[in-house]
C-alpha cells in the first residue's frame, strides 16, 4: 500500500467534494479513507484557506468545494501531468 502525501490527501478530499454537491463529514472520512482524527487538520486547512465551505441545513453540517478548491484541482492535475512526463 502506497502512503499518500499531504497534497494527495488534499486532492482526494477536494475530488470527493467536486463529485458530490454537498458532503457530510462521515462520507468524506469514508471516501478519503481517513480516520476522524486524521481528517481534522485537512478540514481545518481547507476551510481556513477557502478551498471548501461549510453549509448548514437544519441541524446537519455539509461541506462543498469552492471555486478556489476547483482551481487547486485543475492546477494539481497540470503539475501531475508535467511531473509524470519527466519521470518525476
Amino acid at each position: 500500500m502506497v502512503k499518500r502525501n499531504r497534497l494527495e490527501v488534499t486532492r482526494d478530499i477536494l475530488e470527493i467534494l467536486q463529485k458530490n454537491r454537498q458532503v457530510k463529514i462521515t462520507h468524506l472520512i469514508y471516501k478519503a479513507n481517513l480516520s476522524n482524527n486524521s481528517i481534522k487538520p485537512y478540514m481545518e486547512y481547507l476551510l481556513k484557506n477557502g478551498f471548501m465551505e461549510e453549509v448548514s441545513d437544519k441541524d446537519k453540517r455539509f461541506f462543498k468545494i469552492t471555486s478556489k478548491g476547483n482551481e487547486f484541482l485543475t492546477e494539481f492535475s497540470k503539475i501531475k501531468i508535467f511531473s509524470e512526463s519527466f519521470g518525476l
